[in-house]
């Protein structure tokens, strides 16, 4: 054991919601400019900058993922907080021609107020920073829930709000696990706005309890993401990226390319690569720079990306990687699997439907672009998608007719500050990052002003 992390319950949860509720209500926050909020904001983003390859260590030891993607996530995420500081101040209403000439007619966009933010447990400060920026921007306050396994690097970032001058209760965190903490939390009357990024199971449930007090709710959710490999493209670099969309991060990603939809004519170009590539992978301890995949979290995931290998086995098809666990004395007792590629996988198999979130990719060949896209869009999922060819006409066409919340062209898994992110279907509701997440977590209010003085008939509308 290294670390170890209060375990809340529901009076716990209820101390939490009242803290930043008062914070909301009555506290120095709420009457704050956005300039104000702002400049909090930016003394916070300073302090993350010093302090990310510190809390990058904490966050590799605690979920496993590599101390040189936690240490690119964290040397970023500083640049999120700068950017929604500066939209604090530009969060504003319109004035609208009134039909009626004695009355002036405005707009305000306000904070939601008390927002209950999720984090799951594969990158948690990334996916909490999606929330926490535009909330605090927005002027909300915010009750953070870590997922169970992996709360230590967001109680070390909660360190800094104090030293940055955030008032009292602005942001508060509480620890543990789903049932105890996690849903009276969602549950809680006090709580105007759920943000949540996890599995899309336990989002319908966020979704349906959230709804007992109408509290607005964001969805993240899963993913079974299409990558898409036409036969006119550059297969070293498609290679590169699929690698990039399957194993990095060892699969523990909602974005993960892990359907791999190759033009018959390139396919078997590519499977020789990807094998040759696979083959060269380092997998070893994350906090070593030269590892290139980590292990998977922890023991039930393990077993859970275990079960999808031998379901795809059973289904036909064709194991032609990996499936195993390392045999290395460095590496046998750890949470290791080795990057697995089936092919001869049709997009009916469960490898193929079915969410693993490990290191498993399914291989499967299309002849047309009408069927390839059909093929796409056969999925309860649209998080993200990946289009590979040197034809621009028909990556803006293919582009334009994926279901998914996010498409890369010849690249994959690129996130930015300034870009909406979200999930179509049952990948989630609502947009985190850019403006557009500005609304999430503001209401609209109309305010009328009668401008003549005159008496009007108090039986008559408007």
């Amino acid at each position: 054991m290294w670390t170890t992390a209060p375990e809340a319950d529901e009076e716990d949860v209820d101390r939490a919601v009242r803290a930043v509720r008062a914070a909301f209500d009555e506290g120095p926050w709420g009457t704050m400019t956005g300039t104000e909020r702002a400049r909090l904001m930016r003394r916070l983003a300073d302090l993350l900058a010093e302090n990310a390859q510190e809390l990058a260590t904490v966050e590799s030891t605690d979920n496993g993922k590599l101390l040189r993607e936690m240490g690119g996530q964290l040397g970023a995420l500083a640049e999120w907080y700068y950017y929604f500081a500066g939209a604090a101040d530009k969060i504003q209403g319109e004035t609208i021609p009134s039909d009626k000439p004695n009355f002036f007619v405005y707009t305000r966009r306000e904070p939601i107020g008390v927002v209950g933010a999720i984090v799951p447990w594969n990158s948690p400060l990334l996916l909490l920073t999606f929330k926490l920026a535009p909330a605090l921007a927005a002027g909300c306050t915010v009750v953070v829930k870590p997922a169970e396994q992996t709360p230590a690097s967001i109680l070390e970032f909660a360190k800094l709000f104090e030293e940055a001058g955030f008032p009292p209760g602005v942001v508060n965190v509480i620890t543990g696990f789903g049932e105890e903490a996690g849903r009276p939390l969602v549950r809680h009357p006090g709580v105007d706005k759920v943000a949540f990024t996890g599995s899309t199971q336990t989002g319908i449930a966020v979704m349906k309890d959230a709804a007992d007090h109408l509290a607005k709710v964001s969805l993240e959710l899963g993913g079974k993401s299409p990558n898409i490999v036409f036969d006119d493209a550059d297969l070293e670099a498609t290679n590169n990226g699929v690698v990039s969309g399957i194993f990095a991060a060892t699969g523990q990603t909602c974005i993960a390319g892990s359907r791999l939809f190759v033009h018959e004519r390139a396919h078997d170009e590519l499977v020789e690569r990807l094998l040759e590539k696979a083959g060269t992978i380092k997998l070893g301890d994350p906090l070593e720079m030269e590892t290139e995949m980590g292990p998977v979290a922890f023991e039930e995931q393990l077993d859970k990306v275990q079960s999808y290998i031998e379901v795809g086995r059973q289904e036909g098809a064709e194991l032609v990687y990996g499936g195993k666990r390392p045999e290395t004395e460095q590496l046998k007792d750890g949470y290791f699997i080795e990057p697995t590629i089936f092919t001869r996988v049709n997009n009916d198999m469960r490898v193929a439907r079915e969410e693993i979130f490990g290191p498993v990719l399914s291989v499967i060949p299309f002849e047309s672009e009408e069927e390839l896209i059909k093929q796409a869009n056969d999925t309860s999922y649209g998080l993200a998608a990946g289009i590979w060819t040197r034809d621009i006409q028909k990556a803006h066409r293919v582009a334009h007719t994926l279901r998914a919340g996010t498409v890369w062209v010849n690249t994959y898994r690129t996130l930015s500050f300034n870009t909406p992110f979200g999930g179509y279907k049952m990948s989630g509701m609502g947009r985190e990052n850019g403006l557009e997440s500005l609304k999430d977590y503001t209401q609209v209010k109309s305010v009328w002003v009668e401008l003549s003085g005159q008496t009007r008939d108090p039986f008559k509308l408007g």
